[in-house]
């Protein structure tokens, strides 16, 4: 009988890895003083350490997609935040919810604090805020629903106690709402705050208020001639005489405008009000008994598109104590780069002095930059999900130079399968790519362990990828890819690709050599209007393949030649778009509607695919013979989508489980010839609603199958004609997506059953499927041995688990999980068994 309440310590479980993307919004990423970087990937927050290029959690919590985070303290206020043992972040999502995390610097654990209290009615778009001690902060948050809502929190002085929260104030702003936000405290020790604002009207609104409340309008800045998209406040500036803040903007009119605001005293206000000197250089306001003077700094103008973002450096603290805020600022924008901005030391005229990014075809665009707390490194985020991050080496002068950082799906990633001895994983994402995952050997005394990158992208096409599986058996590495296109497509792996491997699985390169002896093609390349990967041979050398600009295609579509070279460290984005690519060997055509399944069986002669299914006739699996790749098999059964296939371990059977709740079980036999005789053995009603996953035993004919209905039946092959129902385990919390079964005991016939569920969250289950002295199968004993933490989990539906092949298991006490989700990520777990 099936338990959750035995051997609940039996496992442990930690994370290796995990890959993902950022989502494609403005504010979506924060750098905190603590040097983490949180970004949002669909409904989950993730939490990037830029020192050893890797996501360390993802913060479960949001239902919707997460557009905004915001540290408190961020970079900006790295200073105040030497003594603090907790910090903190916000998270905004579509929803209008915003929900507050504690992270403990010492232990390095996160715990979710509470969620803002009066949501938005929609999407958060921006989070803004300033530490005003170690203590206490005030936040700002705007939403698509026109309200602008400034709250003050006080953190608590011991590790137990609770944060306070109030809302200060309220902000109706009408119809076109805003977008960014910034606060600052006024010059002059008024105990005043500036709330910048800006959005959809082309003006800079600025309020004035202080702690607790009462914001009231100071006054409008017009100048831009596009849409707000970033504010920025500076901290106090000494100048000559007086005291100011500077406001950076930026707007889709491609500029960038720097304000001074200026503190005056009251006395000089009614003398200068009736001058006309006073209105030339701008408004004025007045804030408790003191008065400011706003005027335009400077013009910014050097992008050439949107600029999604400006962001002042980080104050430096000099002599221990003082804190200086240097003149400088990052721009991001969607003409590929960003932007160093400093006054020129003689002139004053702000003057661009570093631009990084340029990156040619394989970007669309920086969505934001943002500095880190010292300020020796900038970080991008851009179009494609991805991030770019630069360091500055330079001793004597600023040398900006691309360093390594994670890299991940940035759409639900519907598939994924390992290398046939484990080298890598395969995953396939409906952002329209596939990518290779791969541990790399530590080469940094940061690194624990290898740590894994993502080392290829072998396919990037024009639809979204649903399925993959990986061609077992010897040979060149393949795959095969489904999409929503009637097309399967098969891959084979580049020379490239096979001598970047070697460095990555350092010391097992005996078959790599083997393999490079012969493969003859190097990577392969884009065409600009279709869909195929054409390959580069490696005896035609580069002058004869370089395409010329008149061979009839229009320019905006010509494609840059794919420069594939052996990479002897993780490469970056850069170099993953573009200059690893697989060259695409055969195309599959039978199906009548987009792919939706394939598997691979376990010797590599055959591939099985299906396709999305409304009727008997199209719900047909097809049987491809590898090498030749010819038909050889129409398999009919069901009336609805096949759902996921699996070959048993002895490729006798073909496990397939449908849409129509029905499982078959068909034969599979090598009739010689080419030819494959196959017959269905059973088809039976298995579930009350949709069956999205099976796994087979490995070590036996045993399967289990996963269902909508929040179970997971046990079943066993008797003979030809027999399906026996060996136990139901006991119902889950949520629907049952994904399965995956691994042996660890070949004599007690014992193994884990890894289960995936609809709210993102994995169990482990115990399973020994034992016969009695006659031979018939005994119910099988069946323990939940691990329910996954939640922060190693996915935020959104699991949509595949699979283990990592491996021959030791039985000397081993830990093997490894992979998963993949609706919330853009991979991830790989050990599994630490007593």
């Amino acid at each position: 009988m099936g338990s959750r309440s035995d051997g609940m310590q039996q496992v442990k479980v930690e994370r290796v890895f995990i890959g993902a993307g950022c989502n494609r919004i403005v504010n979506n990423v924060s750098w905190g003083a603590c040097d983490l970087v949180a970004f949002g990937s669909q409904n989950a927050v993730a939490i990037l350490c830029p020192k050893i290029a890797q996501i360390l959690t993802t913060l479960p919590g949001h239902k919707a997609s997460v557009n905004c985070t915001y540290w408190l303290p961020n970079a900006k206020f790295a200073y105040k935040a030497v003594e603090m043992e907790r910090h903190y972040l916000l998270s905004g999502d579509a929803d209008g919810v915003i929900i507050l995390w504690e992270y403990t610097i010492l232990d390095k654990k996160w715990r979710h604090v509470l969620q803002v209290p009066q949501p938005h009615i929609k999407g958060v778009t921006c989070i803004s805020g300033i530490m005003m001690s170690q203590k206490d902060a005030v936040f700002a948050s705007t939403s698509s629903d026109g309200t602008v809502n400034v709250w003050e929190l006080v953190f608590p002085c011991t590790s137990e106690g609770d944060c306070k929260l109030s809302c200060v104030e309220t902000l109706s702003i009408g119809s076109k709402s805003m977008v960014a936000l910034s606060l600052a405290e006024l010059p002059g020790n008024s105990g005043h705050l500036a709330l910048a604002m800006g959005g959809l009207d082309n003006k800079i609104h600025l309020y004035c208020g202080q702690r607790t409340g009462k914001f009231v309008p100071a006054c409008q800045l017009k100048g831009h001639t596009g849409w707000i998209r970033s504010l920025d406040f500076s901290l106090p500036i000494l100048g000559i005489g007086e005291t100011f803040i500077l406001l950076v903007t930026s707007s889709q009119d491609k500029g960038i405008r720097i304000w001074k605001i200026a503190f005056r005293d009251s006395l000089d206000t009614k003398k200068e009000e009736i001058s006309l000197a006073s209105y030339i250089k701008g408004p004025m306001f007045v804030a408790g008994s003191s008065s400011y003077q706003v005027s335009m700094e400077s013009l910014l103008i050097g992008h050439d598109d949107w600029v999604y973002s400006v962001e002042w450096q980080p104050p430096s603290i000099i002599n221990g104590n003082e804190c200086y805020q240097p003149q400088s600022l990052l721009s991001a924008s969607m003409d590929k780069t960003m932007m160093i901005w400093k006054p020129e030391k003689t002139t004053g005229i702000w003057i661009n002095v570093v631009t990084v990014g340029e990156l040619s075809h394989c970007a669309l665009g920086f969505y934001g930059g943002h500095w880190s707390p010292k300020a020796d490194s900038i970080l991008a985020h851009g179009y494609g999900g991805s991030f770019h991050l630069w360091k500055d080496v330079g001793v004597a002068s600023d040398d900006w130079k691309p360093q390594k950082v994670p890299s991940g799906h940035f759409a639900a990633v519907s598939d994924i399968a390992w290398a046939r001895q484990g080298e890598y994983i395969l995953s396939g994402s409906h952002d329209q790519t596939s990518r290779i995952y791969a541990p790399w050997p530590k080469k940094s005394c940061l690194e624990n362990e290898d740590n894994w990158h993502e080392i290829a992208r072998p396919q990037v096409h024009g639809h979204d990828i649903n399925c993959v599986t990986i061609i077992q058996g010897k040979g060149n590495h393949r795959f095969v890819s489904g999409a929503e296109e009637k097309v399967a497509r098969v891959f084979e792996a580049p020379l490239s690709f096979l001598r970047t491997l070697s460095h990555a699985t350092s010391g097992d390169s005996s078959l790599l050599d083997d393999l490079q002896a012969e493969v003859q093609i190097l990577g392969a390349n884009m065409s600009a209007l279709g869909l195929s990967q054409k390959p580069i041979y490696s005896q035609v050398s580069p002058e004869t393949t370089n395409r010329s600009n008149t061979d009839g295609l229009d320019t905006l579509e010509t494609v840059p030649e794919a420069v594939p070279v052996e990479f002897t460290e993780p490469p970056i984005e850069e170099q993953l778009a573009w200059n690893t690519l697989w060259p695409e060997s055969h195309k599959l055509y039978g199906h009548g509607n987009e792919l939706y399944s394939l598997c691979c069986d376990h010797s590599g002669k055959l591939v099985a695919s299906s396709c999305k299914a409304q009727s008997a006739s199209v719900a047909e699996v097809w049987l491809w013979q590898v090498g030749s790749w010819k038909s050889v098999g129409r398999l009919h059964s069901h009336s609805l989508t096949v759902t996921q296939m699996e070959f048993s371990h002895d490729d006798k059977y073909l496990l397939v489980v449908s849409r129509d709740r029905h499982f078959s079980v068909f034969s599979i036999k090598d009739a010689g010839a080419d030819e494959i005789n196959h017959e269905l053995m059973v088809r039976q009603e298995a579930h009350k609603r949709i069956i999205w996953a099976c796994s087979w035993n490995p070590f036996g004919h045993e399967f289990a199958t996963g269902s909508r209905d929040k179970t997971v039946k046990i079943w066993a092959v008797e003979n030809a004609s027999t399906i026996k129902q060996l136990m139901t385990l006991p119902s889950f919390k949520s629907s049952v997506t994904a399965l995956s079964w691994v042996g660890l005991g070949r004599q007690s016939n014992h193994g884990f059953l890894a289960v995936g569920m609809e709210s993102g969250l994995i169990e482990l289950w115990s399973l020994s499927c034992e016969r009695s002295d006659n031979g018939n199968l005994m119910v099988p004993n069946a323990t939940c041995v691990v329910q996954f933490d939640p922060f190693l989990c996915h935020a959104s539906p699991v949509s595949r688990l699979t283990w990592r092949p491996s021959e030791k298991i039985p000397d081993s006490k830990v093997i490894q999980l992979a998963s993949c989700g609706a919330d853009h990520c991979v991830r790989v777990f050990n599994i630490d068994f007593l």
